[in-house]
């Protein structure tokens, strides 16, 4: 199982300074990967950065790390603008990039806000419309679409993207809803979370569940090859607990351990001062793997 950390892209960390320089103490201390959200606004008054913008920098400032914005809500992005840009980082950071794809959370003041799209369903239709852009895109070969929400006349983006046949795609959804994980089993990872749960972070049985439906799903596809699963824990606090809880999920089937920094993971809340120290010191300790 690899190991990546998983930021906000707000508040102490809304400055793409800030958030290369840590992945490049990420990378030092042994992390796989560094994962951003991507959020344009909230509802508290807090600093967001462009996690585009910051990913560049964060490719630049790392030689080994995979590296992705966990998630990106499709359907409040133009296809064809985001399969350039995601072309450009891939091509950057040399063929290190993950694209993390899902709904969005629908808030106002990210969708109703600026007429976006808030019907969950429609948005599902235009994730699934928006995926198959983005593979047809990053190919480099001609391409057209004629969806229910989005067309193109017949392009060509040059060049390809370094890695082929296409940036790996993980989809992100709420267990136990199944559209998500029959979603996901048509790519290339699923990034589960619960629904109900305050933190989003699925317990070992929904994950076991998880792994076996989206398994399932694969097969019946006729789908072979690696997959990936994700799953979103946390190492704060008891770092041996932490450890075993990272293995029981590896026996599970988990291929990548995502870690959450968000401040509640370290008994502060949004609009409190962040534990930035104590939160560096984690990264610094190095990934919660059985050593070997």
């Amino acid at each position: 199982m690899k190991f990546a950390l998983y930021l906000p892209n707000l508040g102490p960390y809304a400055d793409p300074r800030t958030l290369a320089n840590l992945a490049h103490d990420a990378e030092n201390a042994g992390w796989d990967g560094f994962f951003i959200w991507d959020h344009i606004a909230r509802e508290f008054l807090i600093e967001v950065v462009d996690p585009w913008v910051s990913l560049a920098a964060i490719a630049m400032s790392t030689e080994k790390m995979t590296i992705g914005a966990l998630v990106t809500p499709l359907p409040r992005r133009r296809p064809w603008m985001l399969a350039k840009e995601t072309a450009a980082l891939d091509h950057l950071s040399g063929g290190r990039l993950i694209f993390g794809a899902g709904l969005g959370t629908g808030r106002p003041v990210e969708w109703a806000n600026f007429g976006e799209e808030i019907d969950p369903r429609v948005r599902g239709v235009m994730l699934d419309e928006g995926l198959d852009i983005l593979s047809g895109l990053w190919s480099g070969q001609p391409f057209r679409y004629e969806g229910a929400y989005y067309q193109v006349e017949e392009s060509q983006f040059l060049p390809p993207t370094r890695q082929q046949p296409r940036i790996p795609i993980w989809v992100a959804g709420y267990w136990p809803n199944k559209a998500p994980m029959r979603r996901a089993a048509r790519w290339d990872g699923v990034f589960p979370l619960e629904k109900g749960n305050a933190l989003g972070i699925a317990p070992l049985e929904t994950f076991k569940g998880v792994v076996e439906y989206v398994s399932d799903q694969r097969a019946a596809l006729g789908l072979a090859g690696p997959f990936e699963f994700v799953h979103r824990g946390t190492s704060a606090g008891d770092r041996t607990q932490a450890i075993e809880t990272a293995a029981q999920f590896a026996e599970a089937g988990a291929t990548w351990w995502v870690e959450h920094m968000a401040p509640t993971m370290f008994g502060a809340d949004w609009l409190d001062e962040w534990p930035v120290a104590q939160m560096h010191e984690l990264v610094l300790q190095g990934p919660p793997r059985i050593a070997s």
